[in-house]
């Protein structure tokens, strides 16, 4: 592969070529040169070519953002603290959530914002002549009702951390219990707009898929963008698709369109087409559609993503078992339970106050 003479990385080569001053062609090579889409692209190609092996490029961009908020804190035994949290516990529970897969965005930012949150807790703990280790409760409350606090959630996380790793005192920072939906759901409105993308040929085919999948099914974008053609399974008599442990089977409109894309998907890349997997392909070369894309797309077309998806699970809560509704969309157990318990409340609310109409009526 030829770079020309002002590329960013014409100085790099497959091999090492002793006197020319050039570098092998590494992802750590590329790491050195300046941030940018020019990098990213090149990036892209080079592992769609197969000149470079896969990794998980935001996995790597974490590990660099982290390292550089750990270096942020003025004291050494602060940034001891920092680096254990960040390396033993964010990192550590990510990957093993992740499962061997690529992180999303989100995943990326949540962990972002809890190192940063651990931050802005120690820096304030430093401007007191505080520690972890002589904060008091008092001390801890002060800080937690102040006016200029921020991230205060999840600076819980790091606190009820440093408690089991024995770092602070008796320290109590009560989690935030989850008490059902806090969006408002509109289920008319949402069936209104899954007939809209069933029936309207004028919009995209990919952009109605991603729609119904969210709407009917409680898919999250950063999910839909990581789809393969894989996922798809057709038989002679059902079309379904895996996004759990169980395949779901598709209603004929929709397995129309879920086969379609998966014969006719494109990108905006022109290498690596061929041999993408992915069912919404991305504008970088072997890469999918980014989720913050996906959401973007889903938006103009109306969508309100966090309500959209807060019905979908509250409707489907109230039809399947916790164990069914966790295999079948591919969501934690813990989560499923904690949406039927909502649901069931919701709905024996419900109930309750129709008997009583019924009653007042006779």
């Amino acid at each position: 592969m030829r770079f020309s003479r002002g590329c960013p990385t014409a100085a790099l080569c497959p091999r090492r070529s002793r006197g020319s001053g050039r570098r092998p062609l590494t992802h750590e090579a590329l790491d050195e040169l300046p941030e940018g889409k020019v990098i990213e692209h090149i990036r892209s190609v080079l592992v769609a070519t197969e000149a470079l092996p896969k990794r998980d490029e935001q996995m790597v961009r974490l590990e660099r953002h982290l390292k550089d908020l750990v270096t942020s804190h003025a004291t050494a035994e602060g940034r001891k603290i920092l680096h254990r949290y960040a390396t033993w516990h964010l990192l550590r529970r990510l990957r093993r959530r992740s499962r061997g897969k690529e992180i999303t965005h989100s995943q990326l930012a949540v962990a972002r914002q809890h190192l940063r949150a651990a931050v802005y807790l120690l820096d304030w703990l430093e401007e007191q002549s505080l520690t972890l280790a002589t904060c008091i409760q008092a001390d801890l409350e002060h800080w937690m009702t102040s006016d200029d606090v921020r991230l205060r959630r999840e600076a819980g996380h790091f606190v009820r951390w440093a408690r089991s790793q024995k770092i602070t005192r008796d320290l109590s920072f009560p989690a935030e219990r989850w008490n059902g939906p806090s969006q408002p759901m509109d289920d008319e409105a949402r069936w209104a707009t899954a007939r809209r993308l069933l029936h309207d040929d004028a919009l995209k085919p990919e952009d109605r898929l991603a729609g119904l999948l969210l709407l009917l099914y409680a898919q999250w974008p950063a999910a839909i963008s990581r789809l393969t053609v894989d996922h798809i399974e057709e038989t002679e008599r059902a079309v379904r698709i895996r996004l759990g442990a169980v395949p779901v089977e598709l209603p004929a409109p929709v397995a129309e369109l879920a086969l379609r894309q998966a014969e006719t998907r494109r990108s905006h890349a022109v290498l690596g087409r061929a041999d993408s997997t992915w069912l919404f392909p991305g504008g970088q070369p072997g890469r999918p559609i980014s989720a913050w894309a996906m959401g973007e797309r889903l938006r103009k077309l109306g969508i309100r993503l966090a309500e959209a998806r807060s019905t979908a699970l509250f409707q489907l809560a109230t039809e399947l078992p916790a164990a069914v509704l966790a295999r079948t969309l591919g969501i934690d157990i813990t989560v499923a339970v904690k949406w039927q318990r909502a649901a069931a409340g919701d709905w024996a609310a419900y109930a309750a106050d129709v008997s009583q109409r019924v009653s007042e009526n006779r």
